[in-house]
């Protein structure tokens, strides 16, 4: 009796938070988050991201009087974790989280958990000017819908980076990278799929290949994964034994399979940073001879959020960084390749020219790609197909 009196209790403390939300004057917001802290859990493996997320506390705390602290992630799940634990201990209310950078499986587990603060993304301002009829991954996370539940701040999209000085002619599909990699075996390696970056190199390849992509925007399951990945891993099978060190070593991560190209052991890397390259050459990680490519059919691509947990100490506050975030200087100054390089969420159709300007003032690299070299992007698989690829692979190829 008291667990189904403590849902219902959550369940009644989410709906009229809910509706707070929503019809919450934004001045009052602004007013009640001045002098709160926003505890950001925040994935940290990303020096550009981490000192993107300081010049964004000293703004808010500027402007807002609000005090952003980063707390540094090594992976999305910390925080969830958390606050599963503070829910079962009955912590309705005071939570140490406040705000979360998360997309993907995390979402769907906050969503389903009932974890989260909202729909509150109608309340903040900026959010007018989001993209959110041609920039379906601003409104669908891992084919599940937002509801307002996320606001968005950042785009991914798969990309290859290559030494110009030693590729004259990229591949432009999984089946071309498999043929440029017998012709140049050794040349080629991926993060390792327990990383995300590593997990998405094998679903570009499944988006592909299987036989019926449309299958992938639902839930994987015992009936369906055999058959439609098979060619995948046919065709990683292919792969494997011409990658760096014959796929039986993969670099933990992508600041260590970029490393790599720094140091000319291989010639092409994967990216979910379209500005990865111009980002690297900029920073002295990458010579100036790198360029990007980007596969002709298109690439998976998805939307990193910020969401709020039910029960955020400091939810104003939290709203205040979320539109903050959102805001055009913020979004162009994020999308500066001297800062992270992140492709804006907005719709230049909704921004004044003024606010445009800024965007057609940033610095221009070779390594950059246009919007237009983008091409398709293609929505992420629905979130039980990953989970389903890295055990798979890990059975595969860790015994």
């Amino acid at each position: 009796m008291r667990v189904r009196t403590l849902a219902a209790a959550v369940a009644l403390a989410a709906l009229s938070v809910a509706v707070s939300a929503q019809n919450l004057d934004w001045n009052d917001i602004v007013a009640k988050a001045r002098g709160q802290t926003v505890n950001f859990n925040a994935w940290a493996g990303d020096e550009k991201s981490n000192a993107f997320i300081q010049w964004a506390a000293q703004e808010v705390g500027r402007r807002y009087g609000v005090t952003l602290v980063h707390v540094k992630l090594k992976d999305t799940a910390e925080a969830v974790t958390r606050v599963v634990a503070e829910k079962a201990a009955g912590r309705n209310a005071g939570g140490t989280v406040d705000l979360i950078w998360i997309n993907g499986p995390n979402f769907l587990a906050m969503k389903q958990q009932a974890l989260l603060f909202g729909p509150f993304t109608q309340a903040l301002p900026s959010y007018a000017r989001v993209d959110t009829t041609t920039i379906r991954s601003n409104v669908i996370d891992f084919t599940i819908p937002v509801d307002g539940m996320e606001s968005p701040w950042r785009r991914a999209q798969i990309v290859f980076v290559y030494d110009g000085k030693r590729v004259t002619n990229p591949p432009k599909s999984v089946a071309e990278l498999l043929e440029w990699a017998k012709k140049n075996p050794g040349r080629l390696t991926h993060p390792s799929v327990r990383n995300f970056l590593g997990a998405t190199f094998l679903k570009q390849a499944l988006w592909e290949l299987a036989p019926d992509p449309a299958a992938l925007q639902r839930p994987a399951t015992d009936d369906n994964f055999a058959a439609i990945t098979a060619p995948m891993w046919t065709w990683y099978d292919a792969l494997r034994p011409y990658l760096w060190r014959q796929g039986r070593q993969l670099p933990e991560n992508g600041p260590a399979q970029r490393q790599l190209l720094n140091d000319g052991e291989i010639d092409m890397l994967v990216s979910f940073n379209p500005a990865e390259a111009a980002v690297s050459v900029h920073a002295g990680l990458l010579p100036d001879s790198v360029r990007t490519v980007v596969f002709a059919r298109g690439t998976i691509g998805n939307t990193s959020f910020v969401a709020i947990p039910y029960n955020a100490a400091h939810k104003e506050a939290a709203m205040v960084v979320a539109d903050f975030l959102l805001e055009p200087a913020t979004q162009a100054h994020a999308q500066d390749f001297r800062q992270m390089g992140n492709f804006t969420v907005l719709d230049f159709a909704k921004l004044s020219p003024d606010e445009k300007r800024r965007f057609d003032e940033l610095p221009k690299s070779p390594a950059l790609p246009t919007n237009a070299e983008l091409g398709t992007t293609v929505l992420e698989p629905h979130p039980s197909w990953m989970t389903r690829i890295a055990n798979e692979w890990e059975k595969r190829y860790t015994k």
